[in-house]
């Protein structure tokens, strides 16, 4: 499941990428552009820290911190939306993939936090 994850997350942050090459030059595109990859990036790069953390407390820390940024990711992404300045059609897939991965990163802090408490 770990390396499924790394690859999934991995994958998210390269889509974001491909998607946000497709905003406007503008002002307002340019500052999503540059938030969207940052968030969506780190939720790989600390997904991984989670993978090696060494305890379950440091594990909880860093699980929270990438849902953090998987839930900031949808806010950009939901934001380009409102914004008009993509179709809600390119940004649909991802969306289901920040949804999903939330659910799933969410429960693995669920269950942390249960085996921290036994």
């Amino acid at each position: 499941m770990n390396n499924d994850l790394k690859d999934r997350t991995k994958t998210f942050a390269h889509q974001i990428i491909k998607l946000v090459s497709q905003l406007p030059n503008d002002y307002l595109s340019n500052h999503i552009k540059k938030q969207l990859i940052r968030c969506a990036t780190s939720v790989a790069a600390n997904y991984r820290a989670t993978c090696i953390a060494q305890s379950k407390r440091s594990f909880i820390s860093k699980i929270s911190i990438v849902i953090e940024e998987i839930d900031e990711s949808h806010f950009w992404l939901v934001f380009i939306i409102d914004e008009n300045l993509l179709p809600s059609e390119s940004c649909k897939s991802l969306l289901n993939e920040a949804d999903e991965l939330t659910r799933i990163f969410i429960s693995s802090r669920k269950t942390a936090n249960l085996n921290l408490r036994n």
